[in-house]
Formats: structure tokens, C-alpha cells, sequence
């Protein structure tokens, strides 16, 4: 089994791998609908979608896209629903809560590195005990450019003091590869979490992949 050398800290994305945030984000999103006096769906609808937030979210509730003339006001009204809710229905993935003691156990430094926008990140992780022992927490306006950009996780290192090189990065989207390649950072595929409709992981890119998140503790082994 390959494994990972000379590593210092590693870094997570956090929806998807970490967290399962789907019943929240699709909550917030099928209230809109319900709202509106349309049907409930089905939660395993929103679930594929989660990673691409309210976009995502929007587009299985309405089919709406982006370039709608009313996503905007949409999207707020998403953002002021899930902010009601995002601690009600999320959760750590199983096997997380052991992976971060271990990593602690071990002294690696660890973080996060999201997407979300402070405004839900912050609320999210400090209502949580299973991030008081991260280093860092990145989220996409943390830096002047969101994944996958590496700008967020150069961030991430140098707050943690390790050399890129020095990191692993985690992330179950092809966005987390592609900023943890460019930032010159071991990537490893979470190929349990949101993948959408990009299910191909070993097309990403990714030097190793996991199917669960205890797996990355064995690529850390001999680390």
C-alpha cells in the first residue's frame, strides 16, 4: 500500500469530507420550495449536489442556474434559511471524530480549507467540538481566490508554519485536487462524499484516494 512520507499537516475540505452537511443545505433549500407551496423532494435529490452550495442547492429546488435574473435574491434566501439551520441536521462523517484524534495523537497539525464563506464557516465550526483542535480554518473569501485556485491553501500552510510539501490535502471534488496540485501539496480523493456529477475520482488527478476517512490514517503510517 503506498503511503505518505515527511508529512506535517493535513488539511481537509470540509462539506463532503468532513462534514455532512447535506441535510442542512437541502433543508434550507426545500423550504423555499415548500414556501412557495410546492412539493418536498427527496433529500437524496439535494445530496448529490451539496459540494456546489447554493447553486447546487438552487438548481435541484427550481432548476435555476446562475444566470437567472432572480438567482441572486434566490441565493439569499437560501443563505438566510441555512443560517437557521446548519447546526441542526450536520454532522461529522463516521470514523472523522477517530481520524482527527489520531492525527492530534500523532502531533500533526491539522485544518480546514473551504469553500463556504466565513459567514457560515465560522458560525458552523465553532459550534462544534471537533474543530477546536484545528490550526486553521481557510474558507473561500478568507483569500482574494476561492479552490481551485492554491491561493487558500498556501494560506492554510503558512498559518500552520509547514511547507507546502510538507501537506496532504483531502477533498471529495475535483476543485480540491486541482488547488492541492497547483499549492505543490500531496491530494488525496474522499471518494465518499459529494461528487455530483463527476463520480470518475481516479480522473482527477489525486496521488492517493480513500473510500472512507479512516483509510488516510494508513496511507499516514509510516509517515
Amino acid at each position: 500500500m503506498p503511503v505518505l512520507k515527511n508529512i506535517a499537516a493535513v488539511l481537509f475540505d470540509l462539506d463532503g469530507t468532513l462534514i455532512d452537511s447535506a441535510p442542512d443545505l437541502g433543508a434550507a433549500a426545500d423550504k423555499m420550495r415548500t414556501d412557495r407551496g410546492l412539493p418536498s423532494l427527496d433529500l437524496a435529490l439535494y445530496r448529490s449536489m451539496a459540494g456546489a452550495g447554493a447553486r447546487g442547492m438552487l438548481g435541484v429546488a427550481f432548476g435555476m442556474g446562475a444566470d437567472h435574473a432572480d438567482f441572486e435574491a434566490m441565493r439569499e434566501e437560501f443563505f438566510v434559511n441555512y443560517e437557521r439551520c446548519m447546526t441542526q441536521r450536520t454532522f461529522a462523517f463516521e470514523g472523522v471524530a477517530d481520524l482527527i484524534g489520531h492525527l492530534t495523537q500523532r502531533n500533526l497539525a491539522w485544518g480546514v480549507v473551504t469553500n463556504k464563506s466565513k459567514r457560515f464557516t465560522n458560525p458552523l465550526t465553532q459550534a462544534m467540538p471537533l474543530f477546536a483542535s484545528a490550526g486553521t480554518i481557510i474558507s473561500g473569501d478568507t483569500t482574494p481566490h476561492a479552490k481551485p485556485h492554491p491561493a487558500p491553501l498556501l494560506e492554510a500552510a503558512r498559518q500552520l508554519g509547514v511547507a507546502p510539501t510538507q501537506c496532504v490535502y483531502v477533498g471529495d471534488d475535483e476543485r480540491d485536487v486541482l488547488a492541492g496540485l497547483a499549492a505543490g501539496m500531496h491530494t488525496v480523493a474522499a471518494s465518499y462524499g459529494y461528487l455530483g456529477n463527476k463520480s470518475d475520482t481516479q480522473a482527477w488527478g489525486a496521488h492517493l484516494h480513500i473510500n472512507s476517512p479512516l483509510e488516510l490514517l494508513h496511507l499516514l503510517r509510516t509517515a
